[in-house]
């Protein structure tokens, strides 16, 4: 089964764009907050709700303008920035992290971008995914290329002040540049390394490719290093073949504006009744959206979505 044919044709536009240069951190960026410190917003009862949003076409503000009628929490407890890409060095023959300009902007205008949803109280995650050029989570020759990788992650995690790294293992075409074909070890020496570099920030699985069939080796089990697993297929229920509790599951993912208000209201009413912690949304755009949001926030929190602008 495939991804909805909108995100892949986003992603499409999104590789096309990362296809250039390699990561140079930029210089501008600062992990500190500016300005006045918001209160967060009032707490709420119910699953954690995630919003990845496509930083070539929209505002990752957009996440905070979401608040429950009943009590004014942020409906968005999660925003996902996608997406970063895993590209590879012919010449080094190795994997680097590169973000395409729409990235880029987005990290180092963090002040404006970022510090605002996570003054709220709303966590904000990299994702990162393939690029079409051999290089991937599953392939890692050794070790220790794993662990250089890994702190790449997490040195643009604190570099820019984040929350933490979504593993989306598509579109790297494993075998091209002459690469590996996935193997058993090389997601589980990531996580590993990246879980010790930053024992306190989110790494989510977006539960689909290569990298989440391995999670075991030598040994080693990295699955309960995952704070978050979701279900990649929008429009259906599927629960993470990971062996994580149910707070940390979303068996539901929706694409807003896209997977119709009933599913949604029906996925968000399953979790609720089958005892999940998540619940997983795609796509949310600048548009008011708070008909759609509140079709999954009413059966989640019992109350209505209000935008605001």
């Amino acid at each position: 089964m495939k991804c909805t044919p909108v995100r892949s044709r986003a992603r499409r536009a999104a590789l096309a764009l990362s296809a250039v240069a390699a990561l140079a951190f930029g210089t501008t960026a600062t992990a500190t907050t500016t300005g006045a410190a918001a209160a967060p917003a009032p707490a709420k009862q119910g699953p954690t709700s995630v919003a990845y949003i496509e930083a070539n076409n929209n505002s990752m503000l957009n996440a905070g303008k979401y608040t429950l009628a009943d009590g004014g929490g942020n409906v968005f407890d999660v925003a996902v920035i996608f997406a970063a890409n895993i590209n590879y060095d012919t010449g080094t023959k190795s994997a680097y992290l590169h973000f395409n300009e729409n990235v880029q902007r987005v990290l180092d205008n963090a002040a404006t971008q970022i510090r605002p949803l996570q003054q709220k109280g709303i966590k904000v995650v990299l994702s990162v995914l393939g690029n079409h050029q051999g290089a991937g989570f599953a392939n890692f020759p050794s070790q220790q290329a794993a662990s250089a990788f890994a702190r790449q992650l997490s040195d643009a995690v604190a570099e820019y002040g984040l929350d933490g790294i979504d593993f989306d293992d598509e579109y790297a075409e494993y075998g091209n540049n002459g690469t590996a074909q996935p193997n058993d070890s090389s997601f589980v020496h990531l996580v590993t390394a990246l879980r010790a570099n930053m024992p306190d920030k989110i790494i989510s699985l977006y539960n689909i490719g290569p990298a989440a069939s391995r999670l075991s080796y030598g040994g080693v089990d990295v699955s309960t290093e995952f704070d978050y697993a979701w279900n990649p297929y929008y429009g259906t229920w599927q629960v993470p073949g990971i062996a994580l509790p149910k707070s940390k599951l979303s068996p539901a993912a929706v694409e807003i504006g896209r997977t119709s208000q009933s599913t949604s209201a029906d996925l968000a009413r399953r979790t609720v009744d089958e005892g999940y912690g998540v619940y997983l949304t795609y796509n949310l755009d600048g548009g008011d959206r708070s008909s759609d949001v509140s079709a999954f926030t009413r059966e989640l929190y019992g109350s209505e979505a209000v935008h605001t602008p």
